[in-house]
Protein backbone atom coordinates (compact mmCIF):
# COMPACT_ATOMS: atom_id res chain seq x y z
CA UNK A 1 0.00 0.00 0.00
CA UNK A 2 1.66 3.56 -1.23
CA UNK A 3 0.78 6.42 1.80
CA UNK A 4 0.98 10.50 0.57
CA UNK A 5 2.56 12.64 2.64
CA UNK A 6 1.93 16.21 1.72
CA UNK A 7 3.25 19.19 3.19
CA UNK A 8 3.39 22.99 1.98
CA UNK A 9 -0.02 24.97 1.49
CA UNK A 10 -1.23 28.18 4.11
CA UNK A 11 -1.88 31.73 3.68
CA UNK A 12 -0.06 33.98 0.68
CA UNK A 13 -1.40 37.72 -0.38
CA UNK A 14 -1.87 37.99 -4.11
CA UNK A 15 1.38 37.69 -5.93
CA UNK A 16 2.78 35.66 -3.23
CA UNK A 17 4.40 32.15 -3.43
CA UNK A 18 4.07 28.76 -1.82
CA UNK A 19 5.91 25.15 -2.75
CA UNK A 20 3.53 22.04 -2.47
CA UNK A 21 4.94 18.71 -1.90
CA UNK A 22 3.98 15.41 -1.51
CA UNK A 23 6.46 11.80 -0.87
CA UNK A 24 4.88 8.68 -1.91
CA UNK A 25 5.72 5.43 1.00
CA UNK A 26 5.75 2.24 0.78
CA UNK A 27 4.88 -0.49 -1.81
CA UNK A 28 4.70 1.95 -4.80
CA UNK A 29 5.65 0.94 -8.43
CA UNK A 30 8.05 3.40 -9.74
CA UNK A 31 6.17 3.59 -13.12
CA UNK A 32 3.33 6.21 -11.56
CA UNK A 33 2.29 9.29 -12.36
CA UNK A 34 2.02 11.86 -9.96
CA UNK A 35 0.65 15.29 -9.81
CA UNK A 36 -1.88 17.71 -7.64
CA UNK A 37 -5.29 18.56 -8.39
CA UNK A 38 -7.51 20.92 -6.53
CA UNK A 39 -11.28 21.54 -5.69
CA UNK A 40 -13.28 24.30 -4.26
CA UNK A 41 -17.01 24.57 -2.89
CA UNK A 42 -19.17 23.32 -4.98
CA UNK A 43 -16.98 22.86 -8.13
CA UNK A 44 -15.56 19.48 -9.02
CA UNK A 45 -11.74 18.07 -8.54
CA UNK A 46 -9.21 19.80 -11.60
CA UNK A 47 -6.36 18.81 -12.29
CA UNK A 48 -2.88 21.53 -11.85
CA UNK A 49 0.32 19.51 -12.81
CA UNK A 50 1.13 15.75 -13.15
CA UNK A 51 4.65 14.04 -13.94
CA UNK A 52 5.75 11.10 -15.23
CA UNK A 53 8.02 9.80 -17.02
CA UNK A 54 6.61 10.97 -20.60
CA UNK A 55 6.91 14.30 -19.20
CA UNK A 56 4.33 17.04 -17.38
CA UNK A 57 1.23 18.09 -17.71
CA UNK A 58 0.31 21.67 -16.95
CA UNK A 59 -3.05 23.13 -17.26
CA UNK A 60 -3.76 26.32 -18.27
CA UNK A 61 -4.82 28.55 -16.01
CA UNK A 62 -1.53 27.93 -14.19
CA UNK A 63 1.14 27.88 -17.01
CA UNK A 64 3.45 30.21 -16.60
CA UNK A 65 2.98 30.43 -13.04
CA UNK A 66 3.15 27.03 -11.67
CA UNK A 67 5.84 24.29 -12.37
CA UNK A 68 6.00 20.40 -11.50
CA UNK A 69 9.13 18.82 -10.23
CA UNK A 70 9.89 15.41 -9.02
CA UNK A 71 12.68 13.70 -7.01
CA UNK A 72 12.80 10.55 -8.35
CA UNK A 73 14.90 9.04 -6.05
CA UNK A 74 12.59 9.54 -3.12
CA UNK A 75 9.66 9.30 -5.10
CA UNK A 76 8.48 12.93 -3.97
CA UNK A 77 7.04 15.40 -6.28
CA UNK A 78 6.52 19.33 -5.55
CA UNK A 79 4.71 22.30 -7.00
CA UNK A 80 6.41 25.60 -6.97
CA UNK A 81 3.39 28.16 -6.90
CA UNK A 82 4.10 31.76 -8.06
CA UNK A 83 2.13 34.85 -8.73
CA UNK A 84 -0.35 33.31 -6.92
CA UNK A 85 -3.98 34.80 -7.50
CA UNK A 86 -7.53 34.87 -5.25
CA UNK A 87 -8.92 32.20 -7.67
CA UNK A 88 -6.13 29.83 -7.06
CA UNK A 89 -7.77 29.53 -3.51
CA UNK A 90 -8.69 25.94 -3.01
CA UNK A 91 -7.64 22.64 -1.33
CA UNK A 92 -4.82 20.86 -2.93
CA UNK A 93 -4.95 17.26 -3.15
CA UNK A 94 -2.05 15.24 -4.22
CA UNK A 95 -2.21 11.78 -6.76
CA UNK A 96 -0.34 9.15 -7.44
CA UNK A 97 -1.37 6.71 -9.71
CA UNK A 98 0.15 3.43 -10.98
CA UNK A 99 -1.10 0.11 -12.77
CA UNK A 100 -2.92 -0.79 -9.46
CA UNK A 101 -4.02 1.87 -7.33
CA UNK A 102 -4.94 5.42 -7.97
CA UNK A 103 -4.30 7.29 -4.38
CA UNK A 104 -5.15 10.62 -3.27
CA UNK A 105 -3.28 12.60 -0.06
CA UNK A 106 -5.82 14.43 2.25
CA UNK A 107 -5.60 17.62 0.73
CA UNK A 108 -4.12 20.77 2.10
CA UNK A 109 -5.56 24.42 1.81
CA UNK A 110 -4.20 27.33 0.09
CA UNK A 111 -5.77 30.86 0.48
CA UNK A 112 -4.51 33.61 -1.63
CA UNK A 113 -5.71 36.57 -0.09
CA UNK A 114 -4.98 40.21 1.06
Amino acid sequence: QVQLVESGGGLVQPGGSLRLSCAATGNYISVNTMGWYRQTPGKDRELVASHNRAGTNIADSVKGRFTISRNKLQNTVYLQMSSLQPEDTAVYYCNYRDRIQNLWGQGTQVTVSS
